[in-house]
């Protein structure tokens, strides 16, 4: 939306479209015909625009049916929002948002007035080059409403691993413990018990979940328990709940489960 923002702003009529409404599809249509990397975009929405019209003039049900099997089936269903923004996020997920939007700097004086903000010699390569950035991400998935807890990294899980297997059982080394807390039918100390939940706790934390939001993390911040003690590196993190600020930091041993018998 903040994009379409700056690329219609001061857009000269002639570029626009006398009797279009979209004017975001005007502008690409006429950059795509003197620019291969935009008339590759405009091809692609117009593929995706009939598919909506099709999936709108199928009755309920027979779409899945026609299509079984077919590789159309696996398209994503657009939602409103997304065929709002039709034009730009498809630019984006193309990763060619910002060379067309450079290709439109580089020729304001074709689309944009002199006091547009895509034709000022600062502010026009400064919004090119600050979607080199987006356009580098691949949107293989998009985020959920509760993504913060659903989506652990891969890194976090093979932390999870490290701590739990460590004090989890090891008859089946190829399989990959539960996160669950188990009831131990070994010799195990409640110590024992007591030290894996904590860890598995805190390794979870780390992450953001439903009760705590991640503000910020640091690895290998010193910390030196006592005068006669050399300084011992940690993962350091600042956690904000509801109601409170939470400043945590553990040693980088008990982190990778190489505590051993240190105090």
């Amino acid at each position: 939306g903040v994009v379409e923002a700056c690329l219609l702003h001061m857009l000269k009529r002639r570029a626009a479209g006398f009797l279009r409404t979209d004017k975001v599809a005007a502008l690409f249509t006429k950059v795509g015909k003197t620019y291969a990397v935009a008339g590759e975009v405009c091809k692609k929405v117009q593929e995706l625009q009939q598919q909506v019209e099709s999936r709108k003039n199928q009755p309920n049900g027979q779409e899945p049916l026609k299509r079984q099997g077919s590789t159309t089936s696996k398209t994503p269903v657009l939602t409103p929002q997304a065929i709002k923004h039709i034009w730009v996020r498809t630019a984006l997920i193309e990763k060619v948002l910002d060379k067309i939007v450079q290709y439109i700097v580089d020729n304001c004086s074709k689309y944009y007035e002199k006091e547009a903000l895509l034709a000022d010699p600062v502010c026009g390569p400064i919004l090119a080059s600050l979607l080199v950035g987006p356009c580098a991400l691949e949107y293989t998935k998009l985020k959920t409403a509760d993504h913060y807890w659903t989506d652990p990294s891969a890194d976090e899980l093979v932390q999870r691993h490290r701590i739990h297997g460590i004090h989890g059982r090891q008859d089946s080394p190829s399989k990959r413990p539960a996160l669950g807390i188990r009831k131990r039918h070994s010799s195990g100390s409640t110590s024992e018990d007591r030290f894996a939940a904590s860890a598995r706790e805190y390794v979870e934390s780390l992450h953001q979940n439903s009760r705590t939001h991640l503000l910020y993390g640091k690895n290998n911040v010193l910390v030196q328990p006592k005068d006669d003690l050399e300084a011992i590196p940690g993962y350091l993190s600042l956690h904000q709940s509801a109601d409170s600020l939470t400043l945590k930091w553990t040693p980088n041993q008990l982190m990778n489960g190489t505590l051993g018998d240190s105090e």
